[in-house]
């Protein structure tokens, strides 16, 4: 394909896209028009976690494609694909955490969440974290904390205050005005910010006592990616809200917010249609959705994450150049030196045919968060590859 053409009619995001011509994908490679291949250690940031194309996964698509597309606007019609999905993802979550709303990215997850802290506190200020990043929409942009990627986009949502992960000194700042407190469990784009659990204790304490809601983001931090189906199951707390999408539609695009049905239901009355969307809770990517969480279910995909990343892990802690890891589970933030040093060690992976990729807002740390699916022949060729790299 011409990159005249792809310059002329398709947006870039960036003016240095990393311009990959990608023809199939399988397992945890990506292939080329001209037979290149290359290990997908990113997932696809965090959706491929099953892998690409994984078989039970296209099964569902093939039979929901043959039966039906779009019917009709979310919530007016009954369709079974979007009943399976929700019936198979709330039999994995706490019994508190009971009723789905599908819609068609984890940003639109989060801007239903903060809709849904306001309508049930009756209240407006929301408690974000620094170093936060919820998604690209004027809301979801509000709540997240890097002014680089947001100043020029200003004025955007009012009443949004950000207090710091682990500082149980900012607790105070959690008052009877907040609605709600949102956080990502595991902070991704602040390069792998893992909570003290006892900090997460104390924080759910601090929202039951002054009535907030506390909605944990595990757009990427979730299925599967931890080690655990959701990461908030590390830490012995239930929030009143999840926020899902990326891994959870097994390549499809979805989000989710899962929280109880009386606080849901908050957003069919007064007014009616309080969240709407033409495609939320689309039949294709319900079917892909229930394949996938079906798989997290009855396999040990997931048990299989911590020793494998552990592996990982300690083939590539003692190497000079990495100044620090953090991780948990196939959850990697590596810290070098500088930003111009991951710079060269992604490009070099990609020279190789290994792709992984940095952190917006940790420049100075690269990530990789492979396919859960991945086995221990492909992770040492993975590894050999990203050892070269930090050798070159």
């Amino acid at each position: 394909m011409s990159r005249l053409l792809i310059d002329q009619h398709l947006a870039q995001t960036n003016p240095y896209p990393l311009g990959m011509e990608i023809e199939r994908a399988e397992g945890i490679y990506l292939y080329g028009p001209r037979g290149e291949k290359y290990i997908d250690f990113v997932s696809g940031i965090g959706v491929n976690n099953l892998g690409h194309g994984h078989p039970a996964i296209l099964k569902a698509i093939h039979e929901q494609v043959d039966r039906h597309l779009h019917a009709m606007v979310y919530g007016e019609f009954v369709q079974k694909s979007q009943l399976e999905a929700a019936a198979t993802l709330t039999s994995l979550l706490p019994n508190s955490l009971d009723c789905c709303y599908f819609v068609n990215s984890g940003t639109e997850a989060i801007e239903a969440a903060m809709k849904l802290m306001k309508r049930v506190t009756g209240r407006h200020q929301i408690v974000s974290f620094v170093g936060a990043y919820h998604g690209n929409t004027q809301g979801s942009m509000s709540v997240s904390y890097n002014e680089k990627k947001k100043g020029a986009f200003r004025p955007l949502l009012p009443e949004i205050h950000f207090i710091r992960l682990n500082h149980w000194e900012d607790l105070h700042l959690i008052t009877e005005q907040t609605a709600g407190v949102l956080l990502e469990t595991i902070q991704g784009d602040a390069g792998i910010r893992i909570p003290n659990p006892l900090y997460l204790q104390a924080l759910k304490s601090r929202c039951e006592e002054v009535g907030a809601l506390l909605v944990l983001d595990e757009i990427q931090c979730g299925m599967g990616r931890t080690g655990k189906v959701f990461a908030f199951e590390h830490y012995s707390i239930v929030p009143d809200a999840l926020v899902l999408g990326k891994a959870l539609g097994g390549g499809m695009p979805i989000g989710c917010l899962v929280s109880s049905k009386d606080n849901i239901e908050t957003l069919s009355h007064s007014p009616i249609l309080g969240h709407i969307s033409t495609f939320a809770g689309h039949p294709v990517a319900c079917a892909s959705a229930a394949a996938a969480l079906k798989i997290y279910r009855d396999s040990d995909v997931v048990e299989q994450v911590e020793r494998k990343g552990q592996w990982i892990e300690d083939q590539l802690i003692h190497h000079p150049k990495v100044q620090e890891i953090r991780r948990k589970g196939f959850y990697f933030a590596i810290d070098l030196e500088n930003e111009a040093i991951v710079q060269q060690v992604v490009e070099r992976c990609l020279s190789k045919g290994l792709i992984t990729f940095w952190f917006l807002s940790c420049p100075w740390s690269f990530r990789i968060a492979p396919p859960l699916i991945i086995n221990e022949q492909e992770m040492k060729e993975a590894v050999d590859i990203l050892l070269w790299a930090l050798d070159n």
